[in-house]
């Protein structure tokens, strides 16, 4: 099924992993996507190489969402080639583990501005265009860790569960400019953040889990895909996989 209206959607963290799949199957699909990367340069163009070498358009495009100067620099930037943000993914993110009476503050401080204030930043440069153009759909990566916790992940839990906050309340406040705000809940993924989490949890997870197995990154990415299609649903939670919340 193929975008005829040529949506413009930024993926943030889009070099590898979940969302690179995610610029991929958006572009497939026939819209104008921004790869966001923020050190991975030579992995951010070759995806969009990809999408152009597929007949779609697409553009590489330095960012780190923990700087609001950054952040607008990006926003501006999609606005001044493409003139719209129809979609925004907040998919970067990163994980530094650590059992909560050895983490560091600096651990700490990182994966909170990573994972929570970069989508507050980028949600809120965001929803002014968004606003000025009647419509828009923010989708944010969150995980089940924000839902039910981690041992050895309180900053990546206390991240994901603020980002699912943040999720619904921002519905709340831009629903009355036709804007959607929800999120997703992957689960274990096999890819590079996934590996590093996978290592040490991955025989718990699939423990928990009702069909014994990890998630796929092709189908999140088709969920999130399909979800931005969807006129009448915001300030939702989905989870991916098969555990039990």
């Amino acid at each position: 099924m193929s975008d005829r209206c040529r949506r413009v959607v930024i993926v943030t963290g889009a070099s590898r992993g979940l969302g690179r799949e995610t610029a991929l199957q958006f572009g497939a699909a026939g819209c104008r996507v921004v790869v966001n990367y923020r050190e991975r340069e030579r992995d951010a163009l070759l995806v969009a190489q990809e999408i152009t070498g597929g007949g779609g358009e697409a553009m590489a495009f330095r960012a780190d969402v923990r700087h609001a100067p950054d952040v607008e620099s990006m926003i501006n930037g999609t606005m001044d080639r493409w003139g719209s943000v129809d979609v925004f993914v907040n998919n970067a993110g990163m994980m530094r583990d650590a059992l909560l009476v050895r983490m560091d503050e600096e651990d700490w401080d990182i994966v909170l501005d990573t994972n929570l204030k970069g989508p507050f930043l980028c949600m809120r440069a965001a929803s002014r265009s968004m606003t000025g153009q009647g419509s828009g759909h923010i989708i944010s990566v969150a995980s089940i860790a924000g839902v039910r916790g981690r041992d050895g992940q309180a900053n990546y839990a206390s991240s994901k569960a603020g980002l699912i906050g943040l999720t619904k309340a921002a519905a709340k406040e831009f629903g009355g400019a036709n804007i959607q705000v929800n999120c997703v809940l992957p689960g274990l993924l096999t890819t590079d953040m996934g590996a590093a989490a996978r290592e040490r949890v991955h025989g718990q997870v699939i423990a928990e889990t009702t069909l014994g197995r990890t998630s796929n990154a092709v189908e999140v990415a088709a969920f999130i895909l399909h979800l931005s299609r969807m006129q009448n649903v915001s300030g939702q939670v989905f989870n991916l996989d098969s555990r039990i919340l």
